[in-house]
């Protein structure tokens, strides 16, 4: 098998070798949450593929460091034109929260959910929070190149001057003149020297909650800053993949390839990959249009749009189905497609076990591995591959109805390949469908142990409620106290 890795970068626009700086070696960033709402659909995509992503360079051999950043600061709530709230500090103002038990809330909900869909966790997991004094240093770094300037207490990247000597667009495909065209000057942002200028530090106005010290103000990071600055911390100041949401790659990673091009005179990582978006309707699945289903809504089924529960590796089979470049559809008909085509792949998992061998075979496996790979080694053609999985899946049942025969070497190779690309590579876990009878019990079982405790804490039983919850949370049972009764999940 032809091991070479071709990918496309976004920077070049075209399919590459993949060449990783060190040999065996490969450097791999993507931008992780902000962690202020529970995950939605949109969300799973980019950690779904880069999990493959991440598993595929691991069975090539490659030693992968995988770092997948925490946004907990600097992240505003108008993208487009930095005015307007920290999304955090929002949440925590409506919430009446500290603004780190909302970060703590919705990242513990994020994990419990890349659990769920079986994606394996990164190498390092840096918080925004936690690299302060680095963004200050970087800071400082740009302004020594003259690259930024200081307006009142904020400090802004001077687009116009980088420009004069680099390509701010160069990854997005935009010049700077539609830039200009497209970009409107809004109300409080007087103190720029051009609209599309954007922040690196933002003096904090006197309501806003997170803030740190600076020889500018008090104040917080810029968005963009973060990425870079971790990044650079534990990949060093050039890496091999830098990924995320093609959404992502204007404004964010065009402003992190011009704060590092800045201060080191080159970008960030070598090869830029983006997967494209998850619609509803044609519409891009999105918190701020208010058309998202969250994952814990799919696994339940409680969302108006929803025909039934799905599970998560449905969820994460139904990613895969698409390549990572081209939309996905959302539709309960896709989903349930999804769920069948599962089923069957997973039933030919188990006849594997059963297969009767034969002297010879009439099947070729190493044909059917070789077609796999090479959909994988082409820009990771997830389903290209599934579809010469089933391939196999018809092999298999062709074999256990007799119509085909294969030999004991044959079965052990076709036994560890299959194995393989459906555990290792794609992902995928042997689980109990979302709607399964088990699972009705377990949920009947656990609502009524909870009215029970309910009706203890009515007639003052502490003891008993407290049993209840007890056995119930070590049981992996979460539970959450509401004014209308109560919550569950399962860890």
């Amino acid at each position: 098998m032809e091991n070479q890795l071709i990918i496309y970068n976004t920077l070049s626009r075209e399919k590459e070798v993949f060449k990783p700086l060190v040999e065996g070696k490969v450097g791999l960033y993507v931008c992780g949450p902000t962690v202020y709402s529970n995950s939605h659909l949109g969300h799973a995509r980019p950690f779904i593929f880069f999990d493959l992503l991440y598993r595929y360079l691991m069975f090539l051999g490659y030693k992968v460091r995988y770092v997948r950043n925490i946004t907990d600061v600097g992240h505003l709530e108008n993208e487009a034109d930095e005015s307007g709230e920290d999304k955090i500090s929002k949440k925590a103002r409506v919430e009446q929260l500290e603004p780190m038990e909302v970060v703590q809330k919705y990242m513990n909900t994020f994990h419990q959910n890349m659990t769920q869909l079986n994606v394996l966790p990164p190498s390092i997991e840096p918080r925004a929070s936690g690299h302060i004094i680095e963004q200050l240093e970087f800071i400082d770094s740009i302004l020594e190149k003259g690259y930024a300037y200081e307006a009142n207490g904020s400090v802004y990247f001077d687009v116009e001057k980088y420009n004069g000597e680099y390509h701010y667009g160069k990854l997005s495909g935009r010049d700077l003149e539609n830039i200009k065209t497209n970009t409107r000057r809004l109300e409080g942002q007087e103190e720029k020297k051009n609209a599309f200028d954007f922040a690196l530090w933002k003096k904090a106005s006197p309501s806003h909650i997170m803030r740190w010290p600076s020889k500018w103000s008090n104040g917080f990071p810029g968005w963009h800053l973060e990425c870079s600055v971790m990044s650079a911390k534990y990949l060093g100041d050039v890496f091999d993949i830098h990924g995320g949401g093609m959404d992502l790659a204007f404004p964010h990673h065009e402003c992190e390839i011009a704060q590092a091009t800045a201060k080191k005179g080159k970008g960030p990582a070598r090869y830029w990959m983006h997967n494209n978006m998850i619609t509803i309707n044609g519409q891009k699945m999105a918190r701020s249009l208010g058309n998202f289903i969250t994952l814990d809504e799919l696994f339940t089924g409680e969302h108006a749009i929803l025909e039934k529960a799905y599970s998560p590796m449905t969820i994460r089979f139904f990613v895969l189905q698409a390549h990572y470049r081209s939309t996905i559809d959302f539709s309960n008909e896709a989903l349930q497609a999804s769920e069948k085509g599962l089923e069957r792949l997973m039933t030919a998992v188990e006849t594997l076990e059963k297969l009767p061998v034969a002297s010879e075979s009439t099947v070729d496996v190493s044909a059917l591995k070789e077609k796999c790979f090479a959909a994988l080694n082409d820009d990771l053609n997830s389903p290209i591959a599934i579809a010469n999985l089933f391939e196999g899946v018809k092999m298999i049942n062709s074999v256990k109805t007799g119509h085909e025969k294969i030999s004991a070497k044959d079965l052990e190779e076709l036994k560890g390949f299959i194995h393989t690309m459906v555990f290792d590579i794609l992902g995928l876990k042997e689980e109990q469908p979302a709607d399964s009878e088990e699972n009705k019990i377990l949920s009947g079982t656990i609502d009524l142990l909870l009215n029970v405790r309910m009706e203890a804490k009515k007639n003052k039983d502490w003891a008993t409620a407290d049993k209840i919850r007890d056995e119930l949370n070590a049981l992996g049972v979460e539970i959450k106290d509401t004014k209308d009764g109560f919550e569950w999940s399962l860890r």
